[in-house]
């Protein structure tokens, strides 16, 4: 079904690996990583994890989080870190590091924000989500702290970026994560002004190279998309998505046949070829007005050596929300504000599967799991989905409806869940002020 058939064999080959190992009882820290946002677009478990828990039920452990914050907790070497922001002007920075086993604290990192701003549900809150370096971790803040620790807790750099680079003013504030290869750390920042894009060596946080950004509104992250001859550094903004040689910073194409593409980070599919998404106007007379702009996006090389983009092919009815499209089986899977999911087929783009499901709008990019796929409610709720037949396996939920006390969830504010990895054969979600491991202890 694939041109590339080697990929499609290194990738099962991967998977089968995986899961043979965990099997035998020998998988190790590393194993059960989530070294980054999206775990890089592999949203997907070789491992079985939990399909049932409730507030009183299949819980290991909870931990509280200092402050509030919106970004992907990130998973290596034993430890599970989470940043946050807190004061009235998020005044203070947090990196926190905790016990992949228990959720015990293993050490904080409290920094000073250079640039404070009014705490508000309205503005990005810690949003960027860190990355696992070779030597720790380097985290981002969107008042232009970035900072790497070691996995000791101790501070190896910092840099100011806003004192470097100018302030950082942009609509709702910023919420790129960081994306990294074996080389380099990519930091985006989409500003109003001088937008730019970076690549940093972690260990020494020097810049490697420094581009032009998208100048365009975005809220979406850079992505690392596998190319025939290797990898293009792909960022997607309102009305265009382009490419980037990872290596120089170079642009290498730019596709601007695209509209309201500001909140979904590519995902591949393939050697060449990127889901993207992108939502519609609000209200039901514009259900299917941003159909068109979801889909899977071509990679080509001419002769030259010249690159361009373009859809291989769109989709006709299914939108997304703030999770990205991803990868399900042979489909792509495609969640709309609403909580409906679209099944794909990645090859053509023909609609293979509806479903209405009880989770509602989704913040979080839904993970694959074997046959099935886990949808994060940002209200709280989890809906399992069954990929064989459509039906539902199941519907979770960590905390009460309605939220805790005066916590309501709404528009980046109070109990929201804003993302879940995969920890071993635990699941792991992330409230703005919570952590919640689902599964055996």
């Amino acid at each position: 079904m694939y041109a590339n058939k080697t990929w499609k064999t290194h990738c099962i080959g991967l998977l089968i690996g995986t899961a043979m190992t965990a099997m035998a009882g020998l998988a190790s820290a590393e194993d059960a990583s989530w070294k980054r946002f999206q775990n890089g677009g592999k949203m997907s478990a070789a491992t079985e994890l939990p399909t049932k828990w409730s507030p009183t039920e299949n819980i290991a452990w909870t931990a509280d989080i200092t402050g509030y914050g919106q970004s992907t907790p990130i998973v290596a070497r034993g430890q599970i870190v989470v940043t946050s922001t807190s004061g009235d002007n998020k005044e203070n920075y947090h990196v926190t590091a905790f016990s992949s086993a228990d959720g015990s604290k293993v050490w904080q990192v409290d920094l000073q924000n250079p640039t404070p701003y009014k705490n508000t549900p309205m503005v990005s809150r810690a949003a960027p989500s860190a990355v696992a370096s070779p030597n720790g971790f380097v985290a981002f803040f969107e008042g232009g702290l970035l900072v790497s620790i070691s996995k000791s807790g101790q501070t190896e750099w910092e840099r100011n970026l806003v004192e470097e680079y100018g302030a950082i003013e942009a609509r709702h504030g910023i919420a790129s994560s960081l994306e990294a290869n074996d080389k380099f750390v990519f930091v985006w920042v989409e500003r109003i002004e001088n937008p730019y894009l970076m690549a940093i060596d972690p260990a020494t946080g020097k810049t490697a190279w420094k581009s032009e950004g998208a100048g365009s509104t975005a809220w979406s992250s850079p992505r690392l998309v596998p190319v025939d001859d290797g990898e293009h550094l792909v960022c997607s903004a309102i009305g265009k998505i382009i490419g980037f040689d990872p290596e120089t910073g170079d642009r290498l194409w730019e596709f601007d046949g695209i509209s309201n593409n500001s909140s979904n980070t590519p995902t591949p599919v393939a050697p060449n070829t990127f889901l993207i998404g992108a939502s519609n106007g609000r209200g039901e007379s514009n259900s299917s007005a941003g159909a068109p702009n979801n889909g899977v996006i071509e990679i080509s090389k001419a002769d030259d050596g010249s690159y361009t983009a373009n859809f291989k092919w769109q989709a006709e009815k299914a939108t997304s929300s703030f999770g990205s499209p991803v990868v399900a089986g042979d489909t792509a899977a495609i969640v709309n504000r609403s909580g409906v999911l679209y099944r794909l087929d990645l090859e053509t783009g023909k609609q293979v599967s509806i479903d209405r499901t009880d989770a509602g709008g989704i913040w979080a990019t839904p993970l694959v799991v074997g046959d099935r796929i886990y949808l994060f409610g940002y209200k709280g709720t989890t809906t399992i989905i069954s990929l064989t037949d459509g039906k539902e396996v199941a519907e979770n939920r960590c905390w009460p409806e309605g939220g805790e006390g005066d916590k309501t969830p709404g528009f980046g504010g109070g109990d929201v869940l804003y993302a879940a990895v995969p920890m071993g054969n635990q699941l792991l979600i992330r409230r703005g002020d919570k952590l919640f491991a689902i599964g055996n202890k």
